[in-house]
């Protein structure tokens, strides 16, 4: 019988989700444990000094809950602070960007509420790939070297991030006490203990904007995900600050069409660009903290409103998806971040955790609805989704990059919803993207009609599998005990069963 399975980004991820299911843990426990695994071996990616959003279909109930663990901006952050250093806008790395880490309290939430075994032997498989070393792999290696310079500004960086080559071993000792500590203590020990204090030292000495009550106050919130018809599935997208009110727009925009016109080609490559358009100017509009500003939901939901085009230049991103679902009937969508490569690049001295620069998405513009205030979350950019069918879970999917998240969202599920795809075709199919800040087209060189589309659109044609179009991976439930999933190629992931 098979127990569960599990789909990530990276094989060892899966292979320790998978062997907790089959020590007798639930979906919530694998995915704990396999982003725990991506927190070290994917340091480019994602780190538990990073931010995560959730969300999970609990067995037997009607409908996903969602858990947003997104930190806020340090109580000493403001437009002025920041100005005075002489930034006229967020810096990308470094000290000033970095907001309070949620994933280690979304993990405790997550465990305390749904979980089966604890945290202990869910931070194990983690700690012992930090202890004991991890192949790097060419996605790893290229992320080494091609951010090597900017790195050696921090001194535990330069000892913990090396250029390496891919099939070097890669270790981080101290990761691996951090990891067994949050385990025995749980995330009281991350947020209020000795690793809380290491990251608030290491900031105040470089100048950074949090302080130790910011880290203390620092709760996960479980919230509605917004849930929308489509065809006849509803599916759920988390609520702002995330941004999954355009990966939303875009779908509803986009049911409109037919069979035909959903087919890869030149005519979906058109209809692709005009909904993103409608959709990213909304969000750069609108999306922020809700607990600073209301956000409309009726625009992004109401296919006929038409924001005019444009949206904003934002970082690329680097950040996790997984999903799990088990032999009970929990579904898990789940997603992860560091926010860009590597973070900020500042490691919180003795702890090895690289901590996030989720800050470089606030606007230092006084006027902006995401602009930099004290105890704030960002806009985020990350977002899992689920798809239900008649009160039931029918799929879990996502993917990683950034700005471009909704836009791959989108191509994947109507891949599955539309197409009939298979999860592993859906998440490997060629893909499009109109780059951040709009007025372009990326193309996948094995994308159908790649050639036309470039002709026609002024498309710029980018190697197959590129990191550029995200890594996705997707689950879809066919019944009790029975599921297909797909681990995108375009990173080192797999889809692993628990037998």
């Amino acid at each position: 019988m098979t127990r569960g399975i599990v789909a990530t980004p990276h094989h060892l991820a899966s292979e320790a989700g998978a062997h907790v299911l089959r020590e007798g843990g639930n979906a919530v426990d694998a995915a704990v444990a396999a982003n725990a695994v991506l927190c070290v071996v994917y340091p480019h990616m994602t780190s538990i000094g990073g931010d995560l959003f959730a969300m999970v279909w609990p067995a037997g109930a009607g409908a996903p809950v969602g858990l947003e663990g997104a930190g806020r901006s340090g109580s000493n952050a403001s437009l002025e602070a920041v100005r005075r250093l002489g930034h006229e806008r967020m810096p990308a790395t470094g000290p000033l960007t970095v907001t309070v880490p949620g994933t280690v309290a979304a993990w405790g939430a997550l465990i305390e509420r749904y979980g089966t075994l604890g945290l202990a032997p869910l931070m194990e498989p983690a700690a012992a790939h930090a202890r004991d070393g991890y192949v790097v792999t060419e996605n790893l290696s290229r992320a080494l070297h091609e951010n090597f310079e900017w790195l050696q500004e921090d001194p535990a960086a330069q000892r913990l991030l090396p250029p390496m080559k891919a099939g070097m071993t890669l270790r981080n000792p101290e990761l691996a006490e951090t990891l067994t500590a949050i385990g025995r203590s749980g995330f009281i020990e991350f947020y209020r203990g000795e690793i809380g204090k290491a990251i608030v030292r290491t900031l105040e000495a470089r100048g950074g904007l949090l302080a130790a009550t910011d880290l203390g106050s620092h709760r996960s919130v479980w919230v509605d995900p917004i849930a929308f018809p489509y065809r006849d599935l509803t599916v759920y997208e988390m609520p702002p600050p995330s941004q999954g009110l355009v990966a939303a727009g875009m779908l509803v925009r986009l049911a409109r069409l037919g069979a035909e016109r959903l087919r890869p080609g030149l005519g979906f490559a058109r209809e692709l660009v005009r909904v993103r358009d409608q959709v990213y100017a909304l969000r750069d509009r609108l999306i922020g903290d809700p607990g600073f500003a209301e956000v409309p939901v009726g625009p992004f939901l109401d296919p006929d409103f038409d924001a005019g085009g444009g949206g904003e230049a934002i970082p690329e991103g680097d950040t996790i998806y997984l999903c799990a679902a088990d032999e009970h009937g929990n579904l898990v969508s789940l997603i992860q971040s560091v926010a860009n490569a590597f973070g900020s690049g500042v490691i919180a001295e003795g702890t090895g955790v690289v901590l996030q620069n989720r800050g470089v998405y606030f606007s230092l513009d006084p006027g902006h609805v995401n602009r930099l205030e004290p105890g704030k979350k960002t806009m985020h950019t990350l977002i899992p989704a689920l798809a239900g069918r008649g009160g039931r879970p029918w799929a879990a999917f996502g993917n990683m990059g950034a700005d471009g998240q909704p836009q791959f969202q989108a191509q994947v599920f109507v891949g599955l919803a539309d197409l009939g795809l298979d999860p592993q075709a859906a998440v490997a199919a060629p893909r499009l993207r109109v780059p951040a800040g709009g007025g372009g087209l990326w193309v996948e060189a094995d994308y159908p009609e790649a050639l036309e589309i470039a002709r026609a659109l002024n498309a710029e044609l980018k190697p197959p599998r590129s990191s550029l179009f995200g890594h996705a991976q997707a689950i879809v439930v066919d019944g009790p005990g029975a599921w297909r999933g797909g681990a995108d190629p375009r990173a080192d992931g797999s889809v692993a069963a628990a037998e």
